[in-house]
């Protein structure tokens, strides 16, 4: 018998869609959008559509498997879950009982965004002193931007966009991203005559659905902010009232401000000083304005400076205060789970160190300021991530991962390409076969995830699986003895939230702020409860805070010079989710193949015709791959839409390979939009 049960997009999107799922006990078959929430409206993405040919395709992992070959090649046979497990404990006890348990290192991420399983690997960390992980590679330089001017992680609701006037998508692609706030938009234009202005270095999907694309520079975003700002300050279209009241050094941003011309930012940024004056003087003509933050335009090594100073924009005009109006980046602030029981905060030691899994490639090559000067990783766990394919500086993460004295354990739906490294490959259940419950950064619901179909094959879900190996590890805490479900409902419990018979009824709650709080008319977030144009970037370093003293272009980015005369940038594919979906067909079609975007003019000058085998590189490495002619790029811009495994370029080697792994100001993170690169036509001889 065949059922409709709602859950939630369990992967790395802001949308979090939740989702009306067809099944029966061992099948899923269609997956469409949730037409009752207030937020999904039905609509999902079409890779999402297509889940059923993931959750049973036949590349599925579905037994415990040994490795027989040489790391990396892929040779595993099958074992049963006692065997692999024994091998597991044994090997853990060893490594804890000869090097510590510091030399152990849970590694995860965000294959999947439900709190259960993708968190509770934190609670096995916890309780054994595990290394610490330090999560930088989504979240850490936009955050630290927008928290330096707001102060709280919250926003105005993304559905008032219906309400606005105009809406900037500011160096995201949701057309792509999150299909969801697309269709806010779409309402917004249809019902209020709303503009839909996209900046972003290249045209993507979104940006031919606006009605004004702004092509800017990888990086220069701040100085943008500033001509704009500077415009309204000189043209008096400023909300002093707003600015006095609810603001921090605004006196300081004027006077700043008077030598950051529309001359001067768009020397900087590549967008034409009539551009930035009509881009500024609609934006001086309503407080409506919805500024939609994406994560792409923050992926520099100055992309915190630049967040921030995106932010000043719409407190300079005090848009915050109207209804469709103000900025938006994150939710996770309004939630307030108390994950005590998920990972086990109880019991965690704040001495541990916490290693920046944006770095894994330094970390597991023995870099010593990466490793903050202790013991070597001796021991991997991984859950949840690819990081052969995801993290930066590829040659190093493989090498790294090639050592011969490093214990690796894989739990994975799928054979990726960090999956053929492993010592003990698991396999993993997919969002389907499991329970869980899921926030929004893009929204405001919590939605259940219940397990709808039964488990394929052997799989073990993440949370059986850390249950199972602390307590052959010697744990006695009951919190290893709980079920999903157990552990979902005592989270809901202590976070307030009721309880999980009650969330099964509703399916999600929708947890917004009133109107005041999220707009910030009770104050903004800092204990001042003013928005900081001079933020407190390191609370003990007043040296960096006043050279980051207010919003600017900081120059910090990896410039092109004659070596590396182009940026690159590592946008996300359509039909991609980071590297999920890289493994089912109709995602690889649709694709086609990986490609560099190259503008026409660049490409005459190098000889270089459409389609044709090149070799791109850096200091860091250097890979072929074909060249697609596209005009809807500055000169001297390349990107590579992604992530495509390794496996899928020429030479075994992908995109990730160019980027660095340096730790960027002011608080870490991942510059993955921000390489330079040297192009080559290659001589056939």
């Amino acid at each position: 018998m065949r059922l409709i049960s709602t859950s939630a997009c369990p992967h790395d999107c802001p949308s979090t869609c939740v989702l009306d799922i067809e099944h029966d006990n061992k099948n899923i078959y269609k997956v469409k959008g949730n037409k009752d929430n207030s937020y999904t409206k039905g609509v999902i993405c079409a890779k999402v559509s297509r889940y059923r040919e993931r959750t049973h395709n036949l590349k599925r992992l579905l037994s415990p498997m040994k490795r027989v070959g040489e790391k990396g090649e892929g040779k595993f046979e099958k074992i049963s879950w006692e065997e692999a497990l024994k091998i597991i404990c044994d090997n853990l006890q060893n490594i804890i009982k000869k090097y510590g348990p510091e030399s152990v290192w849970p590694y995860f991420y965000a294959g999947t965004m439900g709190l259960v399983q993708r968190d509770g690997i934190n609670r096995f960390r916890h309780e054994f002193n595990f290394s610490g992980q330090y999560s930088t590679i989504c979240n850490t330089l936009p955050q630290a931007g927008w928290m330096a001017g707001v102060g709280a992680l919250m926003g105005p609701d993304p559905r008032e966009v219906v309400n606005s006037d105009i809406i900037i998508m500011w160096g995201g692609n949701p057309a792509s991203t999150q299909v969801t706030f697309m269709k806010h938009v779409q309402n917004a234009r249809k019902n209020n005559n709303a503009l839909f202005i996209v900046i972003d270095p290249y045209l993507t999907k979104t940006a031919k659905l606006a009605d004004i694309h702004i092509k800017i520079r990888p990086g220069t975003d701040g100085a943008l902010a500033c001509g704009i700002m500077q415009y309204l300050f000189d043209n008096n279209k400023v909300d002093y009232n707003f600015l006095h009241q609810y603001s921090k050094d605004y006196e300081k941003l004027k006077k700043h401000l008077l030598k950051k011309s529309q001359t001067w930012a768009s020397k900087v940024c590549g967008v034409k000083k009539e551009e930035i004056h009509k881009l500024a003087n609609l934006i001086s003509k309503t407080k409506k304005v919805f500024i939609r933050l994406g994560y792409g335009f923050t992926r520099q090594r100055n992309g915190s400076f630049n967040m921030h100073a995106v932010t000043c924009i719409p407190t300079v005009i005090g848009a915050w205060k109207e209804l469709g109006g103000g900025a938006f980046y994150n939710n996770g602030g309004i939630y307030n789970i108390d994950k005590t029981l998920i990972e086990g905060l109880n019991y965690k030691n704040s001495t541990i160190r916490e290693l920046d899994q944006s770095r894994i490639g330094p970390i597991l090559n023995g870099d010593k300021s990466a490793l903050q000067n202790k013991q070597l990783v001796k021991a991997i766990i991984i859950q949840n991530t690819n990081p052969l394919v995801v993290a930066p500086e590829t040659l190093k993460v493989i090498k790294g991962f090639s050592r011969a004295d490093l214990f690796t354990c894989v739990h994975e739906q799928f054979m990726t390409e960090t999956a053929k490294y492993a010592d003990i490959l698991l396999p993993a259940t997919s969002f389907v076969e499991h329970n869980d419950i899921y926030v929004s950064g893009g929204h405001q619901h919590l939605t259940l995830g219940p397990k709808l179909i039964n488990e394929l094959g052997d799989c073990w879900s993440n949370h059986k699986l850390i249950n199972e190996l602390s307590r052959r590890l010697g744990s006695k805490r009951k919190v290893f003895s709980y079920s999903e479900e157990q552990i979902i409902d005592k989270t809901l419990s202590l976070s307030n939230l009721g309880n999980l018979k009650d969330l099964k009824k509703k399916k999600f709650l929708d947890l917004q702020p009133k109107f005041n709080k999220s707009h910030f008319i009770d104050g903004f977030g800092h204990k001042d409860k003013r928005f900081h144009f001079s933020p407190i970037w390191k609370k003990n370093d007043k040296a960096f805070n006043l050279k980051f003293n207010l919003p600017d272009h900081y120059d910090l980015n990896e410039n092109v010079n004659k070596n590396t005369p182009f940026k690159l940038v590592t946008a996300p594919a359509h039909n991609f989710l980071n590297s999920s979906f890289t493994e089912t067909d109709a995602s690889t079609n649709l694709e086609v193949k990986p490609r560099i975007k190259i503008h026409p003019s660049d490409m005459k000058k190098l000889n270089i015709f459409d389609n044709e085998i090149i070799e791109i590189g850096n200091h860091r490495a250097k890979l072929k791959i074909h060249a697609q002619e596209f005009n809807g790029i500055l000169n001297g811009v390349t990107v590579v839409e992604g992530i495509w495994p390794n496996e899928y370029f020429i030479d075994g080697l992908g995109i990730n390979a160019l980027i660095g792994s340096d730790r960027p100001e002011p608080a870490g993170g991942a510059v993955f939009h921000d390489s330079a690169i040297w192009i080559k036509k290659i001589k056939i001889s």
